[in-house]
């Protein structure tokens, strides 16, 4: 029980529950979701484990980021984001460096480690995009950002996918830059060699902390010079290159910390140990700013009634399959209570308000199954389909989203969607500028919002339910053993490019053998390149993420978002329960 007392206890505290006993448990479902899973930890591990042994570098006094991480997070904390993520296709499986979500001290902070085990932390195709988006992370949430930093510089032999682009490398020291004046402190902890690229990540950091054996330069000793570039090597420039390398190895490679901290006095402090540096740095985030968790909750925290084990169960693996989506909330939230925003209009989608950890959010997610008489517009006898988006449950995001930005509420999206809804009918009832309005809502809105890929994210409504397209609402986007992501469904996809073809071929008599062939070939593309390790390979989510491990995410999400948050809405001056009161009222007379 929290020491302070709780605001508006008729509101927040015994909500309405969901939830119901789970009769049996699908063991082929479970058995199908959990396949997926072990497959995709055993992806991730191979990722982590690529390159130099740990025993390799521990004998060499290093330990390793991972070793890094759990020494330095809060035990039972720790987040990761973008295991797979992988755009440049490095054979190793991985972009060199280690993100995610963590506590440190009881803070939440967005943490980066290079991965000294690869190439001792070099740049590489596809990094400076991983950074880029924990970077956002840190300023959506407005969280430090913590580097655990190895980084001995870019790899030259493909300088060209490293170099210099828009998003490429050098873009992360300005986003440095931004969080800092934007009041977000970046801490560094330095090992290793850091030349160049290495460098700037060191330096650009707002608090410099160091092990005695690091250093930090412009450039390397390996950037040998004194030669006359001629624009290739012959024998001659081959003994110079020997003879300054053989020289360059007799001296310490520049920056080190003699110059560092005893001249400079860029690093503020300078340990012997490797577990110096990092308790130096949970020095450093207990004197940076953070709310009491208690002074935002409305209730005492509790687990959810109904076990997400369930979920197992829950959750059909099956695409095609429906589901009670209620069932689920009840295995994410605290004690399985939810107030329902406008229940019954908009009857495909279901939000409302819940809590996590007793910490108020904002939920979004898809209805599944049937809705008889409905959509309206379509007129009587109209049947309309759980996870397609129509003009009422369009109208009632809006709503929900704006009233969550009014009330500086974060937002958990939870998606399964296969599309919005078209043709003449959904056009006069102006789905598509209420979906561009969905879009201008979220933006509008202003608070920190993750999303959850449950199982389809099909079309725009994928978009403008929260996704990860959002590059200034979207904290992170997670998937899990059942999500699918693409424009539409193979079969669709197929008879969208070939069936003037058939018509074609029937009309003169061709074999229709071909091209059926090749439609069968893009519906098997669709299906692989839509697969949930392959949507984590090229970033369309951050992370596949265990059922059981769902409401982890959400924990360290909505904690994160009520740290240090930028404008506050007291309780009492909250209009979104008071709309769900009233609604309830009325619909109840």
């Amino acid at each position: 029980m929290s020491a302070f007392g709780y605001s508006m206890p008729s509101y927040f505290q015994n909500m309405p529950k969901l939830g119901t006993p789970l009769n049996a448990v699908n063991e082929e479902n479970a058995k199908s979701l959990k396949d997926v899973e072990a497959a995709i930890d055993e992806q991730v591990e191979a990722t982590l484990s690529a390159g130099r042994s740990d025993e390799s570098l521990n004998a060499a006094g290093q330990m390793t980021a991972r070793q890094r991480i759990n020494m330095l997070v809060d035990e039972g904390t720790w987040c990761p984001l973008n295991s797979l993520y992988n755009p440049g296709h490095n054979k190793n499986g991985s972009t060199g460096v280690i993100t995610g979500l963590g506590k440190i001290h009881d803070k939440w902070a967005v943490i980066i480690a290079s991965d000294n085990k690869k190439l001792a932390g070099a740049w590489v195709a596809g990094q400076a995009l991983k950074l880029t988006r924990a970077t956002d992370m840190a300023k959506m949430l407005r969280i430090p950002l913590v580097y655990v930093l190895n980084c001995s510089g870019v790899k030259l032999d493909e300088q060209e996918k490293v170099y210099a682009g828009r998003l490429s490398g050098g873009t992360p020291f300005y986003r440095h830059a931004e969080l800092e004046q934007l009041g977000i402190p970046v801490l560094v902890g330095i090992y290793g060699t850091n030349p160049a690229g290495g460098g700037y990540h060191s330096i650009s950091p707002t608090v410099l902390i160091a092990h005695e054996k690091a250093n930090m330069a412009v450039g390397g000793a390996g950037i040998v010079g004194g030669m006359n570039p001629k624009g290739y090597i012959d024998e001659e420039a081959a003994e110079a290159l020997i003879d300054a390398t053989v020289k360059a190895g007799k001296i310490d490679p520049p920056g080190a910390v003699h110059v560092h901290y005893g001249e400079t006095g860029f690093f503020r402090e300078v340990y012997t140990e490797e577990e110096g540096v990092l308790s130096a740095i949970k020095k450093y985030m207990d004197a940076i700013p953070a709310y009491n968790e208690n002074f935002y909750r409305v209730a005492d925290p509790m687990e959810p009634a109904q076990d997400a084990e369930a979920l197992y169960t829950r959750v059909p693996f099956n695409q095609r399959r429906a589901y009670d989506v209620k069932e689920v909330l009840a295995c994410l939230f605290d004690n399985s209570e939810f107030m329902e925003y406008k229940k019954g209009y908009g009857p495909e989608i279901v939000c409302g308000l819940a809590r996590v950890n007793g910490l108020l959010t904002g939920v979004v997610t898809n209805y599944q199954g049937l809705l008889p008489n409905y959509p309206e517009y379509r007129g009587a006898g109209a049947v309309g389909v759980g996870g397609k988006l129509y003009r009422q449950g369009l109208i009632k995001m809006n709503e929900f989203i704006t009233m969550c930005g009014r009330d500086r509420l974060p937002i958990v999206w939870i998606q399964d969607t296969t599309g919005i809804d078209v043709g003449d009918p959904a056009e006069k009832a102006e789905l598509l500028g209420l979906g561009q309005s969905l879009i201008y809502s979220i933006q509008n809105a202003g608070v920190p919002q993750m999303e959850i890929t449950l199982r389809k994210g099909t079309a725009a409504a994928h978009y403008v339910m929260g996704g990860p397209q959002g590059n200034e609402s979207n904290v992170f986007s997670i998937g899990t053993a059942a999500t699918e992501i693409y424009v539409m469904h193979g079969e669709t996809a197929a008879a969208a490019m070939y069936s003037r073809r058939l018509v074609k071929d029937k009309k003169e008599g061709k074999d229709l053998a071909p091209t059926i062939e090749k439609m069968n070939e893009l519906i098997q593309d669709y299906s692989d390149k839509s697969r949930p390790s392959y949507c984590a390979k090229i970033g369309l989510v951050d992370e596949i993420v265990r059922m059981k491990q769902l409401r982890n995410y959400i924990c360290a999400f909505v904690g994160a978002s009520y740290q240090n948050p930028k404008s506050i809405c007291p309780f009492h001056h909250m209009m979104t329960p008071r709309i769900i009161r009233d609604w309830d009222n009325l619909m109840k007379k």
